[in-house]
């Protein structure tokens, strides 16, 4: 079964280059870290949206305000069997501030798999 793509999951995104915090143990107690490759915002460019694992089946995503993340580092890259490279990174985002989790789903009904 071929896997799917994911829209804009190829796209480069271009993310601006945080400064390595000096006391990473104060960072752990100010932040939370979130992890996933990063997308564009479709029509907010202060917000970005991360999507956790863009070829699950069950795909969900993190969308936080851009003022909120203070560090982002670089992980290990994903290449789909097509040979395309997918970004994945770890950001850094303050304790206290609003982020919006999402899961698209299909609306259906499901009483008769009871």
């Amino acid at each position: 079964m071929p896997l799917r793509n994911f829209p804009e999951a190829v796209k480069k995104f271009a993310i601006q280059a945080y400064q390595k915090p000096e006391d990473e143990q104060d960072l752990r107690l100010t932040h939370v870290s979130f992890s996933g490759t990063p997308q564009k915002h479709p029509y907010d460019p202060d917000k970005v949206i991360l999507v956790i694992d863009p070829y699950s089946s069950n795909v969900s995503y993190y969308e936080f305000s851009t003022r909120d993340i203070s560090f982002v580092e670089e992980l290990n890259n994903v290449v789909d069997p097509a040979g395309l490279v997918i970004p994945f990174m770890r950001l850094w985002v303050k304790k206290k501030s609003i982020g919006i989790r999402s899961t698209p789903f299909v609306v259906a009904d499901t009483s008769r798999y009871r």
